[in-house]
């Protein structure tokens, strides 16, 4: 595919109706075209609606369609600015980002579940009582036991989002690390997490899930009374997204580190 083209553009929006609206405006300028024949998907909303996109187009997307969402929500970390100006000359000139998801195996009283993570994977306490955690890395045991109101582990591109708020590493792109941090840990007290290889193959497994039940949450997707939940990065699977030139992905990572 020209990148110079971008002919056939999918929009798609939230419920919101500022987003309806901004649809509205760009099918009536642009037209509209179903994903499956597109040469761009454009997701109009904030960030967990292009975290939804990316999971519902998966299997257009690992074969290289690009995705180049535009702001209609809050955060939209993840979004370019608003403008129904232009587009296809934003979308030629634009810089492509390419990300990979995280994969996550966990066990629950009902079976082993699964799911794809493009932020991170966060394993939380579901009562009052804190949880219990062993970590292996590797098959390797690197903590017996944490004791926390949870835990996470974060992409790059995930990296500015939860994990930054429980005090974890902003990471760029094309590092190739992970952030695995902890939420409130109280043993050990002044643990503030590790970098891993993003080859790392991570376990974690519950102490006493009777007594303290833990989730293990996907981006959105949470599965309850997890015992064992093992995470890795999807070497299979990339996502290509597109960002205007001057606010691209790794240019917004860099600038959190020196936000104040």
């Amino acid at each position: 595919m020209s990148k110079s083209k971008f002919e056939n553009i999918a929009f798609i929006s939230t419920s919101k109706p500022e987003a309806k609206q901004a649809l509205s405006k760009l099918v009536n300028k642009y037209g509209n075209c179903d994903a499956a024949h597109a040469d761009v998907i454009v997701p109009l909303g904030g960030d967990g609606f292009m975290l939804d996109t990316l999971r519902k187009h998966i299997s257009l997307l690992r074969r290289g369609l690009p995705v180049f969402g535009m702001n209609q929500g809050t955060v939209g970390f993840l979004m370019n600015h608003f403008s129904t100006e232009g587009l296809r000359e934003r979308l030629a000139k634009s810089q492509a980002a390419k990300i990979r998801p995280l994969r996550m195996k966990a066990q629950t009283p009902g079976g082993e579940v699964g799911a794809l993570a493009i932020n991170e994977i966060s394993l939380l306490r579901q009562t009052s009582q804190a949880a219990h955690i062993h970590i292996s890395i590797d098959g390797e045991e690197r903590m017996k036991r944490l004791i926390a109101d949870g835990i996470l582990i974060a992409t790059p591109a995930g990296s500015t989002a939860y994990n930054l708020s429980a005090h974890g590493p902003a990471i760029p792109l094309g590092s190739n690390v992970l952030a695995l941090t902890p939420i409130s840990a109280f043993r050990p007290r002044r643990w503030r997490g590790a970098l891993l290889k993003n080859t790392a193959k991570v376990k974690f497994e519950i102490l006493d899930p009777g007594k303290r039940p833990v989730s293990a949450v996907a981006d959105s997707t949470e599965f309850r009374n997890v015992s064992t939940v093992e995470v890795e990065q999807a070497d299979d699977i990339e996502f290509t997204l597109l960002f205007d030139k001057g606010h691209e992905l790794d240019e917004k990572i860099l600038r959190e580190q020196f936000a104040t």
